[in-house]
């Protein structure tokens, strides 16, 4: 496993490989991180793994401060799957050339979701995926369904761009059945074990959605009771088409998605 410090380093490292894949991460490597590295190993001659914590994707300075860094764990945890072969450790200034926000914007109808909440979040992530894209230059870049509206917007942005192919990666989840997120080492055990039994709820939340006549007055009714139930604040819980993202009165074809805070950390999943 070679660490690139560097642009220079990286391309010098990556030249003669024509068969690459990407697992763009910002640290907090986890059994989630660790499936996105297996699937590129059986699909690509080479892996490559960044971490590089993006600040322009943080629409709160409190969240970009609080979230869980730790490089000397995350290389030990790369080291130890023998799977990786290179792992790319940019500075800001390898990926930015200057401060300034990012110039792309979000078209009015992927303004939902996550981007309704978070402004500026997805802009952040498109611009450095599409630098990072340009940067490393790989086959296939696999990215996990956990955070499904980035996955979507980042296959529909970079993929017309670059002959490069986005890899949907299926969720990983602990014993509790709770999506895996480097976030989720800020949750003490007992909030742990409160969001198992919220993933339950909204299970049957969704399988409820198969026969109701209103999806939309009986996901609204299904908030107000998990938020007083759990004592949990939600930014949205809404059944969407899974290809398109639109609002769907259809079960089939569709995921429940939803956003919300335990203990002030943000937790995010669909089903």
């Amino acid at each position: 496993m070679k660490i690139l410090l560097n642009n220079t380093s990286l391309f010098k490292s990556l030249r003669p490989f024509n068969d690459l894949g990407f697992i763009p991460t910002m640290g907090g490597i986890h059994k989630g991180h660790l499936s996105l590295i297996n699937k590129s190993k059986k699909l690509c001659k080479k892996t490559i793994v960044s971490i590089f914590l993006n600040p322009k994707q943080f629409n709160n300075k409190k969240d970009l401060k609080s979230y869980p860094r730790n490089i000397k764990k995350d290389l030990k945890i790369l080291k130890k799957t023998k799977k990786v072969d290179f792992v790319y450790l940019p500075k800001f200034k390898d990926v930015y050339k200057d401060k300034k926000k990012s110039r792309i914007t979000l078209n009015n109808k992927d303004k939902i979701l996550c981007a309704k909440f978070r402004k500026g979040h997805f802009e952040g992530v498109l611009d450095v995926m599409n630098i990072l894209t340009k940067i490393i230059n790989p086959n296939k870049i696999f990215m996990g369904e956990k955070d499904f509206q980035q996955l979507y917007l980042v296959k529909n942005f970079l993929e017309k761009k670059y002959p490069t192919k986005i890899i949907a990666c299926k969720t990983i989840r602990d014993k509790n059945k709770i999506a895996l997120s480097s976030r989720n080492i800020l949750l003490k055990e007992s909030d742990l074990h409160k969001a198992g039994n919220i993933y339950k709820k909204l299970v049957n939340i969704k399988k409820g959605t198969n026969n109701k006549k209103n999806i939309s007055n009986f996901l609204i009714e299904q908030k107000k009771q998990l938020e007083i139930n759990y004592k949990i604040k939600i930014d949205y819980l809404e059944l969407r088409n899974k290809k398109n993202l639109k609002y769907t009165k259809k079960s089939n074809n569709s995921r429940l998605f939803v956003a919300y805070y335990l203990n002030k950390v943000r937790l995010i999943d669909n089903i």
